[in-house]
């Protein structure tokens, strides 16, 4: 036994886990196994396997990496703006979602600066928190969607120091109109410190967001809802992310938001850059009925959460393996494709796809075992098991 006292490096313990399937952005193996050392994945292959000092049999499941969702708002009744979320993070980490970007709506500068506080708390004690997704409060009134249109503003530089201030080392990604006043500027100032910007809740035109782009841009939020539809004549927002190839295209793939034949022809327009996000709000995982989602009263029906009293959509109710089921089952993707854009394509649309979304050496541990049906069985996250 080492003495850690000394300085001497503890080896970590090794688990091997044996699945009939890996998959991953890579393409599908038959008969493989993932080596394990404590939060990394050390070696990943087929047939013969190195030992290990534990090895897990997971039969006939598939066994791919663990998902990374880049919006959400919340689940099981909480929210990220509330003051304690553990539950939310819970209930998606039991369907696939191992590491997330936390998702706040457009609420005054002065409440994102509190919010953004109480995020970087739990992220010192929980690395599967990736940080903060600010939708708002750069958006559109003129496509808030289930925004609260007295919280929208334009981008003034004053502004953006505050959140660059109050985010540093929590701001992940921030959705910006790029219409607005100042909207270009702000971009290439949150692009300069570190932060993913997506173009979204707009009425822009293509060339506003083209400049929006050229800028820095590199996501588009919730491809289809709250911006123009992609028409013959005017492409819009949509018709510049689907043709610039440094564009992510952020889906929600829940045969609500965005009928399946739409979301077919997205992953073709785009191969490679469509990343399946939840945009669930607290009634995932959770009964119908009223909530709220920031300052608006929702309400859930079957499932599908709108503005009380409207018929605007506010977030949805999905979890990632069911996004997944979708884009197989609904959108006809192959089983790698529907993987990938649940774990490679969203990780490298915020810089980590060096580290995330791979079944390979030196990438995170993040691992989901799925039934032959995909449905969830077991989770690791970070080499810890959590379901």
């Amino acid at each position: 036994m080492t003495d850690a006292g000394r300085g001497d490096r503890v080896e970590a313990r090794t688990t091997l886990l044996r699945a009939a399937r890996l998959v991953d952005v890579a393409g599908s193996v038959e008969d493989g196994w993932v080596l394990v050392g404590g939060d990394t994945i050390l070696q990943a292959g087929s047939g013969a396997a190195p030992a290990a000092e534990e090895v897990v049999d997971l039969d006939d499941a598939v066994l791919t990496p663990g998902f990374t969702d880049l919006h959400g708002h919340g689940g099981a009744t909480e929210a990220y703006e509330d003051e304690s979320f553990t539950r939310a993070l819970a209930v998606h980490r039991s369907h696939g979602t191992t590491r997330s970007v936390l998702s706040l709506v457009a609420n005054p500068v002065r409440a994102l600066v509190a919010s953004l506080a109480q995020v970087r708390t739990v992220m010192a004690t929980d690395p599967l928190v990736l940080g903060v997704h600010l939708e708002g409060p750069f958006l559109s009134p003129h496509n808030k969607g289930a925004h609260n249109e007295d919280h929208l503003i334009a981008p003034t530089p004053a502004d953006v120091d505050t959140l660059l201030e109050a985010g540093e080392g929590v701001l992940r990604q921030i959705t910006i109109a790029p219409e607005l006043p100042g909207a270009v500027d702000a971009v290439r100032r949150f692009v300069a410190a570190g932060v993913t910007v997506a173009v979204g809740h707009t009425v822009g035109t293509l060339d506003q967001a083209r400049a929006a782009f050229d800028a820095g841009a590199t996501v588009l939020t919730h491809a289809f809802n709250a911006m123009p539809g992609l028409h013959h004549r005017a492409p819009g927002p949509i018709g510049a992310a689907v043709s610039d190839d440094r564009v992510t295209l952020e889906l929600i793939l829940d045969a609500v938001h965005v009928h399946p034949l739409v979301a077919a022809t997205l992953f073709r327009a785009a191969p490679g850059r469509v990343a399946l996000i939840t945009d669930a709000m607290g009634a995932a995982g959770a009964a119908d009925g009223d909530y709220r989602l920031g300052s608006l009263d929702v309400t859930v029906t079957d499932g599908v959460a709108r503005v009380a009293g409207t018929d605007t959509i506010a977030g949805s109710t999905l979890t990632q393996d069911v996004a997944l089921r979708n884009a197989v089952t609904l959108a006809g993707r192959t089983l790698p494709e529907a993987v990938a854009a649940l774990t490679s394509t969203p990780a490298a649309a915020i810089g980590l796809g060096d580290r995330l979304g791979r079944l390979a050496p030196g990438y995170a541990a993040d691992l989901v075992a799925l039934s032959p049906t995909l449905e969830v069985r077991r989770v690791w996250g970070g080499g810890r098991e959590l379901r």
